[in-house]
């Protein structure tokens, strides 16, 4: 849900609009009830945030643009730049094993030599 929300603010932080709303790229507005689009796929973790439209719609609205935990994006944005997932040790073993490469995040290179 961290990556949605990224996703869905992009167009505000770059400036292109004020909400996210107005972006017409977007899901959100969809996912808010402002739009109507019969094509769009709902993940499970959305359709999990209530049991009705009216309510999930709102709860995601709110979540959206309420606080964003500290560390949040960079963390999104250093696993976008390396090539890396974000989320739980078996959320990656789940992804590694579907496309059956290593996924994990590593360090830069080698441990540096000391010199004794």
């Amino acid at each position: 849900m961290a990556c949605c929300r990224y996703v869905e603010l992009n167009p505000v932080r770059a400036g292109i609009v004020v909400d996210p709303s107005d972006y017409r790229w977007s899901s959100y507005g969809i996912k808010i009830g402002n739009h109507e689009r019969e094509w769009l796929d709902y993940d499970p973790c959305y359709m999990g945030l209530a049991e009705n439209e009216k309510d999930r719609s709102e709860v995601y609205a709110v979540w959206v643009k309420g606080t964003i935990p500290e560390g949040e994006w960079s963390l999104i944005r250093q696993a976008l730049q390396q090539g890396q997932l974000t989320g739980s040790s078996r959320f990656v073993d789940e992804i590694e094993k579907k496309i059956a490469r290593r996924v994990e995040f590593r360090g830069q290179g080698r441990p540096s030599k000391t010199n004794k």
